[in-house]
Formats: C-alpha cells, structure tokens, sequence
C-alpha cells in the first residue's frame, strides 16, 4: 500500500523539516524523508554535522538540549544520491527493519551515458572495497559480497538513458558499479565514470521504498520525485514511476 499521510504521526508544516530531508511520514516508530544531494546519511570523518542523522536527531529533540530522544539509522544513502530514506525511531524498530531489509522492496531510477544494448537484464558480481574505498567488482573473487543489480531501460535520448532500477542487495556504491560495468556509467559520477564528467550531479535517486512498518505488520510504500536535474537530461513523465503498480 501507499503512505497515507493521515496515518502520520502528526502533520508538520514544510518549514519545520529539517532541511535537505523533506518528510514524507512520521508515526510513533518511523520517519521516512526524500534526502536531498549533499547530504551525508550519517558522519563521516570530514563532516560530522552536515548529515540526516544529526539533523534529524534535533528534529525530535524540538531544541531541547536535555533530550534523550534520537532517531536510529537503518540503511544509507552515498552523499551524492537523493530519495526515499528511512530512520527508525528506537531500537525495537530498527532491529525489525534491519533483519527484514531482504523483504523490501528498492526501486531508484539512474541516467546513465549511451543506449544498452541489453533494454533489462540483472548485473550480479562479487564486490569488494580497497583501501581507497573504491568498489571492485569481480565474477571469479568470492572473497567480495555477492550482489545483484535489475534494470529496465524507460526512455533514450542520443546522449542518455533513463534507467529504471531494481536494488536487489544492497552494498555500497552497487548501482553505480554496476552501471558501469556495463559500460554505462552514471551521468555525474565521477568516481566510476569519466574523471573529467562535465555534469555536477549525480543522476542516481531512490524513487521508490516499500517495507514492512515493524509493529503495524502492514505494508508501506512511499515514493518521491526525482530533482529538477533529471529532466533536464532527460525529458519524461516521472510521476509515472510514483505508481504503485510500477515496479
């Protein structure tokens, strides 16, 4: 089923979101938000304020600084990436989410460079990290974490593809891999794709969440469009893939 905003814990007014992570639901045990670019999911060494995770942990608080109250993480997002994001709100929750994580269902859409020879298909290889916490992909080394990546091509224009992405695992940087691996890059991805890539944004945004609420038991799905920068590549009807039959 669709989150149905009346099921919300509470509507609060779009100047109180926190900024960068527009709410899309809040109830006693979960708050799902669209994670703008830039943003860190969680710290890391070079910025440790700048993430939805700080910003979100003072959303509950409501500027009390004697709050206990935080929110828990339960899946990432790479800086770069927009979309659906889910936070738990205590540890009962999060464990539920996190051990059914499998059961969910992960849709993004990508624009990535040239057409696909293939139109859909599913990418599966070993991935590892270096030093450099750059992912390696391998069809022989099992010493990596098996992973599986399912495609459908939307629409081409001479120079892009929109691509319709089905995350059936989910390791660190997969699609981006993946993608290019196939030989089609990410627009905007700099790391995996041209070094030199003349777009400052990545075309990667997590569309679509559909998951089990850990205490209701009911399925959820919540939805979020893409930013501006995706049609300005490339030219399509987005609110089409907010379609609860369109997997």
């Amino acid at each position: 089923m669709s989150a149905d905003p009346k099921s919300s814990f509470k509507s609060v007014p779009k100047k109180y979101h926190p900024r960068g992570f527009e709410l899309l639901h809040e109830d006693l045990d979960i708050i799902v938000g669209n994670k703008a670019a830039g943003l860190l999911t969680v710290a890391a060494l070079w910025e440790k304020e700048k993430t939805v995770h700080n910003l979100l942990n003072q959303y509950v608080r409501k500027g009390n600084p004697k709050s206990h109250k935080c929110v828990y993480v339960v899946h990432r997002l790479d800086q770069a990436t927009t979309g659906v994001l889910v936070f738990a709100k205590s540890e009962k929750a999060q464990l539920f989410l996190k051990d059914n994580w499998r059961a969910n269902k992960k849709t993004y859409l990508a624009i990535v460079h040239g057409k696909l020879k293939e139109k859909s298909g599913t990418v599966s290889s070993y991935l590892s990290e270096d030093e450099d916490y750059v992912i390696h992909s391998s069809q022989t080394d099992e010493s990596g974490k098996l992973s599986h990546t399912e495609y459908q091509v939307l629409k081409e224009t001479a120079k892009f593809s929109l691509v319709q992405i089905n995350l059936l695992t989910g390791r660190k940087n997969q699609i981006r891999v993946h993608m290019a691996e196939l030989g089609h890059p990410l627009v905007g991805d700099s790391k995996y794709g041209p070094k030199q890539a003349p777009y400052p944004n990545l075309a990667l945004h997590s569309v679509k969440l559909e998951l089990t609420h850990p205490f209701r038991g009911e399925r959820m799905q919540f939805a979020a469009l893409p930013p501006g920068h995706f049609k300005n590549l490339v030219d399509f009807n987005y609110q089409l893939c907010l379609n609860p039959g369109v997997n």
